[in-house]
């Protein structure tokens, strides 16, 4: 067995089509089919269930992928940390992000991180908090963006700050004059609003419906969006209310700008954390963007 037909087999695993397969693995499909046959007789068993327009996982295929991925994870950890005993000044750290808060943090930690370790490649992948859960926990990022509470139970994290959270309403709205006073408004009050939300497998929010239900109302939901952004131009062109993380609200010089209210205390906040699956090995590259996330974060939003 070889670790080349390891990584063949996980690659059609995740694919479920040879050819698909082959093209990312950059191998001819023959090749591949020839490599799983060969696999496939040396072990005795079936790993896959061939039909014509996809294949998919055998029992024995499924418990073949867990131990694979085990496997080959061992291997690339195994060389992340020679790599770190030979000090090579070299490295690379895959980052999920959630593609709004990062745009609104990422421009900052990154070039301190080009600075101060201008030989270690970042690679950026963007997707929901949800999608991004299981791509860490598959081992897609070796970190990612998130906010608490995490769904899925293989993943430790980091905490990196505490971001408020706002109310945003529309200019006109009544309570939009009480923009300015020392005093937050209570979730309580917002019962009877209308209220504009993301979408269903976004982190932000399950912390929306959350807060609602704790304050003794189910928020009255009469649009939802993938997109925060959207949510805050919906909101400024007077279609309801929402909660915004304190960090992504709109900049004065933005078109359709929301009146941003802070809330009452307890004051509402969510944790954003850096993420990654128990037991995986952290580089040295990993563990110095996480510090600088920390300290980037800390020089930028001290109050």
């Amino acid at each position: 067995m070889e670790l080349r037909q390891l990584q063949y087999t996980l690659q059609i695993a995740e694919e479920k089509n040879f050819s698909r397969a082959a093209d990312k693995l950059h191998i001819a499909q023959p090749s591949l089919s020839q490599q799983l046959s060969k696999l496939e007789q040396e072990l005795g068993v079936k790993l896959f269930q061939r039909n014509t327009s996809t294949v998919e996982l055998t029992y024995a295929g499924e418990s073949f992928i867990e131990h694979a991925r085990k496997i080959m994870d061992a291997v690339k950890e195994l060389r992340q940390e020679m790599d770190d005993i030979s000090q090579l000044r070299a490295g690379r750290v895959v980052i999920g992000s959630m593609p709004i808060t990062g745009s609104h943090l990422l421009p900052y930690v990154l070039p301190a991180f080009k600075v101060a370790y201008p030989d270690i490649d970042i690679v950026l992948r963007e997707d929901t908090s949800l999608n991004l859960e299981k791509l860490t926990a598959g081992g897609g990022t070796d970190l990612s963006l998130l906010s608490l509470p995490l769904q899925e139970p293989t993943l430790t994290y980091e905490p990196i700050g505490e971001e408020p959270i706002d109310l945003a309403v529309p200019p006109q709205h009544p309570l939009a004059s009480k923009a300015g006073e020392r005093n937050g408004i209570s979730l309580a009050e917002l019962k009877d609003e209308p209220f504009i939300v993301l979408k269903k497998g976004q982190g932000f929010r399950k912390i929306t419906i959350d807060l609602c239900r704790q304050a003794g109302f189910e928020p009255n939901v009469v649009f939802e969006s993938n997109n925060i952004e959207t949510v805050q131009s919906l909101v400024a062109a007077g279609m309801g209310i929402t909660l915004v993380p304190h960090f992504i609200a709109r900049a004065k010089r933005s078109e359709l700008i929301p009146v941003y209210l802070p809330l009452a205390d307890p004051a509402p906040s969510r944790t954003l954390v850096i993420a990654y699956r128990k037991g995986r090995y952290l580089s040295k590259a990993a563990e110095a963007f996480i510090e600088t996330f920390k300290q980037t974060l800390a020089e930028r939003y001290s109050s």
